[in-house]
């Protein structure tokens, strides 16, 4: 199957069958940017894919997975790759950022995804807890990991969210770069002490907020204590751009 684009995308017939839940798509129809992290300012698209396997007070994409206050049925549908690839092949855009919810609960059918991206002229980036491992046919060129650890203090337990072995498995990539949200020092030096038990690195620290006044007032508790580390330090761009409006 040849999905059309800028660049003809050749889809065998089982890889364009398969399907992927997906909570949205954006960055097409009205423009966008990556907003976080070593690409931040970057032009984007945006495939967020439905469902986590983590249920984190203070996340902002619960509509992926809280069913108690969202309907699945409204706010996820299921996608082919196809149309996916197509989706994303019909704008000049390079960058593709696949994320979630937890994108990598859906793996299988990402391999098939992220190749008919790749081949049309496309980089991705997945946005991943880090909570599982990544599938071998997704460590290739044209593929960078964020890798966003969730501490305690993000409403979660980390019994459940800190996973070694998966830790292990991106640090091994040379693909992965690793992102924690905090608001206060005291999160800093829990990073620093899962950095260190775990190997990680790059270590990018990016400051909690959904508005620009919370972002600001995180930015500045945090920004002389990261730079002390030598960590990287990243914003989050479409909260200062947009007020954190879904789909941008």
């Amino acid at each position: 199957m040849t999905v059309p684009g800028p660049a003809s995308v050749e889809l065998s017939t089982s890889d364009a069958e398969f399907w992927l839940i997906v909570a949205e798509c954006f960055g097409i129809e009205t423009p966008t940017f990556q907003g976080e992290g070593p690409s931040c300012g970057h032009p984007a698209l945006f495939v967020r894919l439905s469902r986590c396997n983590l249920t984190c007070t203070s996340c902002d994409t619960k509509y992926t997975w809280d069913w108690s206050r969202f309907d699945p049925h409204q706010e996820s549908t299921r996608r082919t790759v196809a149309s996916l690839v197509a989706w994303a092949a019909s704008s000049p855009v390079e960058l593709v950022v696949i994320t979630g919810g937890e994108p990598l609960i859906q793996q299988p059918r990402l391999v098939p995804l992220v190749q008919g991206l790749l081949a049309a002229g496309k980089r991705v980036e997945f946005e991943t807890n880090g909570t599982i491992e990544p599938d071998p046919s997704l460590l290739v060129d044209g593929v960078r990991f964020n890798v966003s650890p969730k501490l305690a203090s993000f409403g979660v337990d980390e019994a459940k969210s800190i996973v070694p072995a998966a830790l292990a498995a991106f640090t091994a990539t040379d693909r992965a770069v690793f992102k924690f949200v905090a608001s206060s020092v005291s999160d800093l030096d829990r990073i620093a002490e899962l950095a260190d038990a775990h190997q990680l690195s790059p270590v990018w620290v990016m400051p909690e907020g959904t508005t620009a006044e919370t972002l600001t007032a995180a930015t500045r508790v945090l920004a002389d204590a990261v730079a002390a580390r030598h960590w990287h330090f990243t914003t989050r761009l479409h909260v200062l751009a947009f007020a954190d409006a879904r789909g941008r």
